[in-house]
């Protein structure tokens, strides 16, 4: 594997987290610079994607990178039955950086083991999401001024998500107190819990909403992916399981910000979004700058 490589956000240590949170802060003060100059990225996207896709082409080409790639597997020859492994060593032929997402869990590490090139993960099936986790972190920073000591409430798709996941572990270096709220199927997995546990942080398990509103410093809302189920009769039992309306915001705490990974689908209501508190959109503008430092970080340019 390339070691400027960013797979899982555990490949950053907290000081290369605090660094890129650095660069994040300076390239949203300047966010124009032409540090990709004659260099070429490839965008592999083997799954859809909105922000993730284009907040990553929007850094790059305000970094004055090239793209090359593909937002649609069906339209690369992995629809004529290409592996993995020799699309990425074909594609690293061409290539300063890989940027791929995927839908299977550990193609993106499987990935950098093949590449000679730096490989970005912007998200594997249910397991990581690290580009998106410097974003929330970022946004975390920003809304809050520290990371230190939060109180962090992560609602919705526990098991599946990939963000939450992600967030969780990075989080992990900075004493929070974690509040998972989800219905008893989509659970924070077994392993993220003794992770937890082996660092003596401390997280409660909840089934209402209602019981962490007050409680949070960020409320972290997210969608319930009907794509990872395999039966739609178990999607459609929860899909609506939490709504986050306006009413519910009154006794929360002055400080406290709503984020969430986007698209949300019903589990946050318009009627939230002129709130103060909502901070989802804003966090969505600050991928762009999160990931100009990131690509910056892995090919070592700043």
């Amino acid at each position: 594997m390339n070691t400027h490589s960013l797979v899982s956000i555990e490949d950053y240590t907290k000081e290369d987290i605090l660094e890129v949170l650095k660069l994040a802060s300076e390239f949203e003060k300047n966010p124009n610079q032409r540090l990709l100059e004659g260099k070429v990225v490839a965008s592999l996207f083997f799954e859809p994607s909105t922000r993730t896709r284009l907040s990553f082409e929007t850094a790059i080409n305000r970094l004055g990178g090239r793209i090359v790639g593909f937002s649609d597997a069906s339209s690369s020859s992995v629809s004529k039955g290409e592996t993995l492994k020799d699309t990425i060593k074909m594609v690293d032929n061409y290539i300063d950086l890989i940027v791929m997402r995927h839908p299977v869990e550990g193609a993106a590490r499987y990935a950098s083991e093949m590449a000679t090139h730096p490989v970005i993960n912007a998200g594997d099936g249910a397991n990581q999401h690290p580009s998106q986790t410097m974003l929330d972190l970022y946004s975390i920073y920003k809304t809050q001024g520290t990371l230190e000591n939060l109180d962090i409430c992560m609602v919705g798709d526990l098991k599946y998500g990939r963000t939450v996941h992600s967030l969780l572990q990075a989080m992990s270096h900075f004493h929070p107190t974690f509040h998972f709220v989800a219905p008893e199927s989509l659970q924070m997995p077994e392993a993220y819990k003794l992770h937890l546990k082996a660092l003596n942080i401390p997280y409660y398990e909840h089934t209402e909403l209602d019981e962490v509103i007050g409680k949070a410093d960020i409320l972290y809302m997210t969608r319930v992916q009907r794509e990872r189920f395999a039966d739609p009769l178990e999607y459609e039992k929860v899909k609506n399981v939490y709504i986050l309306r306006n009413a519910m915001l009154a006794n929360a705490k002055e400080n406290m910000r709503i984020l969430h990974p986007l698209p949300r689908v019903n589990e946050i209501d318009v009627d939230v979004d002129e709130n103060p508190k909502a901070y989802y959109f804003e966090q969505a503008r600050n991928g762009v700058f999160a990931r100009q430092a990131i690509i910056s970080k892995a090919l070592g340019l700043k």
